[in-house]
């Protein structure tokens, strides 16, 4: 068995606005392992500034596991924990090669194009007449669940989109998200609860910075709105710290990436938790290629979802592998006419 990776920049067809900053590349690696007439291939996806695994040594331990590829997986896996977006690669990568057909990793009737997966449409953030628009948009495509990421444009201006939304529409025709991304203090955070809160928002993800666990908690127990743990879940490794985690600030909802967190295994053991303590979950990807994107997909489907998924940045790209994913009326699904086209990553 052979193994190699190649690096590929993913341009953005807009940038997109973050509380982080504007991103108009993102960087992501693809894990190719051989064997004899087989050949698997999963996603590596870095997202610097964000994964617990941006550091020094990123492509030396890459290659540590082409040059390691014949250990057991139960070994590599043990290797690769703190190296969350790589485990994610080796475990898709391991599974496309061990599959019939490499991009079909777990096989439902969403891989055979007889069901969907209910998605949230995304808003980036931006100028209040940019949002809008994409506002307009996600409406138009048919989407029941908008999630609007807040936190980087006035707070003002981001509290009249919302009202604008409700002046439309009631809380039964459309579902409203919002993210963070851990922008608030936590001084005036549960302020900014409350006036979110007026809009009959679903939940808010991530309002103050991780790491905060005693003022993540207060908020949790004293929110005018459920909160979804998004950040919070990097760079927690074991079962006893993300025990911890959950213990301590007591989320309404976790809100699960397999790239920032570790890959398949690793979320079932987060659903594992939550499920045990009341909380509830769902999946998110994180600015994957379509190759990351559709084994989450097809991993979320699995899971007997019912909520709106975050599934659905395969379009933000130029440069995308082309693959059978559409995108329609707020669902995702596997379409039986287009093909994958790998020739960009030579796979």
């Amino acid at each position: 068995m052979k193994a190699s990776f190649q690096k590929y920049t993913l341009q953005f067809k807009q940038p997109a606005g973050t509380s982080r900053g504007i991103l108009k590349t993102k960087e992501t690696y693809f894990l190719i392992i051989n064997n004899d007439s087989s050949r698997g291939i999963g996603e590596c996806n870095l997202f610097k500034g964000l994964s617990s695994d941006d550091r020094p040594g990123y492509e030396k331990q890459l290659q540590w596991v082409c040059d390691n590829i014949g250990l057991k997986p139960v070994e590599m896996m043990q290797a690769l924990q703190q190296w969350p977006s790589i485990l994610f690669g080796y475990e898709m990568a391991l599974r496309s090669l061990q599959s019939q057909d490499p991009f079909t990793l777990f096989p439902s009737l969403f891989t055979q194009q007889q069901d969907s997966i209910n998605i949230n449409g995304l808003v980036w953030m931006g100028d209040q007449k940019f949002m809008i628009r994409q506002l307009e948009d996600k409406l138009a495509a048919g989407f029941t669940c908008i999630k609007l990421k807040i936190g980087a444009i006035d707070f003002d201006a981001e509290m009249k989109l919302l009202e604008s939304i409700r002046a439309r529409f009631r809380e039964s025709e459309i579902t409203i998200r919002v993210d963070a991304n851990g922008a608030f203090s936590p001084q005036e955070a549960l302020a900014k609860l409350d006036r979110v809160a007026a809009y009959q928002v679903h939940s808010i993800e991530q309002p103050i910075a991780q790491g905060q666990w005693e003022e993540m908690a207060k908020l949790c127990e004293k929110t005018p709105l459920p909160i979804a743990l998004d950040e919070e879940l990097i760079g927690l490794y074991d079962g006893p710290q993300r025990s911890n985690c959950l213990d301590t600030i007591n989320p309404h909802y976790i809100i699960l990436k397999p790239a920032l967190v570790g890959g398949f295994a690793s979320c079932r053991e987060w659903i594992n938790l939550a499920t045990s303590r009341q909380i509830d979950w769902w999946m998110t990807s994180a600015l994957e290629s379509n190759i990351g994107l559709n084994a989450i997909a097809q991993f979320t489907y699995t899971l007997g979802v019912t909520m709106p998924q975050g599934l659905g940045t395969g379009g933000l790209y130029t440069n995308n592998i082309e693959a059978p994913l559409e995108i329609k009326n707020g669902q995702l699904y596997c379409n039986d006419v287009q093909q994958w086209d790998t020739n960009l990553i030579n796979f």
